[in-house]
């Protein structure tokens, strides 16, 4: 890590500009821009036009960030606060359809009341209305939409959801447990886990992203969140009972999913997991895949808990952090 040369706040905003303070380290080739907005935990990406989309899980708030670089709330303030592990949880994600807003608002915050938009997809409309597209769900994370369907990632169903317009939902494929080597949970309890067998965890899906007419899905493996235990996963996006292909493994708790201009894939880890600690600082990383070899490199290491990732077009990235940083991440070589 390295430290911070300058910082300058501006509006109650923190613009933290590549070397003014400890930061995560883009590969060489390209450049890092932060910008931090204190107290936030910044969640889901999308691109609307040439202005950026987000949500913020602390506030419960929308926000839209166009070529001036401000951050600016817009639709109702959604139910958030912390959920039964102590994560938070909220709107996680938003995208622009027509002249509507699609968000995937997450579990019941735990000392909350009941409320309709719990566990929801939810239309906000340009006025700022919102009504629910259908709150039959039990974490929903992620979405994609594609030929006027909903594609959601139901992290707590271990399942992807189809969704039409009208609400009608029909599970897509719910996810079997992922099995892990009992040598890799030795170390957490040697007397409880033999050499030679197997332990079973939840998939745990998380982000998604559709190419070439699949979906692909990350993996992110439950507790104990095991190092190399996640997965990415595509299914054929036209079939009613698809059946998921391996596409990468041994990942670390894969957390999102994108292809950038050239249809290489990039996987988002949301970092490495400490059984005192919880997921470890500086442990998250962003991957790119090279599409003939399949070998890995690292473009941006030492991140914490990012959450998601956006191609912004063909030299630019954007990344989030729950604490309430976004990346902007520029290829240098490219015009």
């Amino acid at each position: 890590m390295r430290p911070f040369r300058a910082l300058t706040i501006a509006a109650g905003l923190l613009f933290l500009p590549a070397g003014a303070c400890a930061e995560p380290i883009a590969s060489p080739g390209y450049r890092l821009e932060t910008f931090n907005m204190p107290g936030a935990a910044f969640a889901g990406l999308s691109r609307d036009g040439g202005d950026l989309l987000f949500s913020d899980l602390s506030s419960g708030r929308l926000y839209r960030r166009g070529p001036d670089g401000k951050p600016v709330p817009f639709g109702p303030v959604f139910p958030h606060g912390p959920d039964v592990m102590g994560d938070p949880t909220g709107p996680y994600r938003v995208v622009r359809l027509g002249e509507a807003y699609v968000v995937a608002e997450g579990w019941k915050p735990v000392d909350a009341d009941d409320n309709a938009f719990d566990h929801a997809l939810v239309a906000v409309g340009s006025d700022g209305e919102a009504h629910i597209i259908s709150n039959d769900f039990w974490n929903p994370f992620d979405l994609v939409i594609s030929g006027g369907s909903y594609y959601v990632i139901d992290s707590a169903r271990n399942s992807v959801e189809r969704v039409q317009a009208d609400g009608r939902r029909n599970t897509l494929v719910t996810f079997g447990r992922l099995a892990a080597a009992t040598t890799a949970m030795r170390s957490l309890s040697p007397t409880e886990f033999a050499e030679g067998g197997t332990y079973d965890v939840d998939a745990v899906p998380t982000g998604i992203a559709l190419r070439d007419g699949r979906l692909y899905v990350a993996l992110f493996g439950g507790f104990p969140f095991l190092a190399g235990g996640g997965k990415v996963v595509s299914l054929q996006e036209a079939d009613d009972a698809p059946k998921p292909q391996p596409e990468v493994e041994g990942l670390n708790a894969p957390v999102g999913v994108a292809f950038d201009s050239d249809g290489g894939m990039l996987v988002l880890e949301h970092g490495t997991f400490d059984q005192k600690e919880g997921f470890q600082k500086g442990s998250g990383r962003l991957l790119k895949l090279d599409k003939a070899t399949g070998d890995r490199k690292i473009i941006l290491d030492g991140l914490t808990r990012p959450v998601s990732v956006l191609v912004w077009d063909e030299r630019r990235i954007v990344v989030s952090e729950l604490g309430g940083n976004l990346y902007f991440l520029t290829h240098e070589a490219l015009p």
